[in-house]
């Protein structure tokens, strides 16, 4: 029985490993297209910051803020270009700034709906990333996801065998009570009777990029 459970297990962390990158959150896709395409000028908080926008002088909305007050369908149109305002007759998409580029023909409705999913992160979340959350998917996948399952909802294989209820890393209320360095914590030195202590296998580094992927799960 035993030797059976251990292939169990074992065909389990390979089937995991060779789809890393298979099913990653919305918003952890959405993060990378953020960093490549708008981060140069909404700089990394989304507050209108960034680089391009200072050297040339360019009026950049506020994204935490902005975000919260339109629908997805709205941020569509503006981040697409598509459609005007009822009342005012003017361009959606130039409803936040004229430099605002047009990404119609450059992200696929996939793509932007992904951008959107992050957009609301760097909006609603309590916490920062504090690291790579690149990095932080493959030690998910490498340690976590065997009880915490493959999208964070806690229902890993070894719920299963073991009858657990690990932490639900997609539900943002009750991950937003914990601090970055709370989460850091509870990973490196264990908390309650099922979570294990990882200090002697990850460093803090590593574990500060595990918390960054853990936080997109739960936006």
């Amino acid at each position: 029985m035993k030797s059976y459970l251990l292939i169990g297990v074992t065909l389990y962390f390979l089937t995991s490993l060779t789809n890393v990158f298979a099913n990653p959150p919305l918003s952890f896709e959405g993060r990378r297209l953020y960093v490549s395409y708008c981060q140069l000028c909404h700089d990394k908080k989304g507050k209108g910051k960034g680089a391009l926008a200072r050297e040339m002088k360019l009026k950049i909305t506020d994204l935490t803020t902005t975000v919260r007050s339109r629908s997805d369908t709205i941020l569509k149109k503006i981040i697409k270009g598509e459609g005007k305002q009822t009342i005012s007759g003017r361009d959606r998409h130039n409803i936040l700034s004229n430099a605002m580029p047009n990404w119609k023909g450059v992200f696929t409705d996939h793509q932007v709906d992904a951008l959107i999913a992050y957009l609301r992160f760097l909006g609603n979340s309590k916490h920062g990333l504090m690291g790579d959350p690149v990095k932080g998917l493959e030690l998910y996948k490498l340690y976590c996801q065997v009880c915490h399952g493959e999208e964070g909802n806690g229902d890993g294989i070894m719920t299963k065998i073991m009858k657990i209820e690990p932490a639900d890393h997609t539900n943002p209320n009750e991950m937003d009570k914990y601090s970055n360095e709370e989460l850091l914590k509870n990973i490196l030195s264990g908390k309650g009777r099922f979570m294990p202590a990882w200090k002697d296998i990850l460093n803090r580094n590593e574990v500060e990029q595990l918390v960054s992927y853990i936080r997109l799960l739960s936006h």
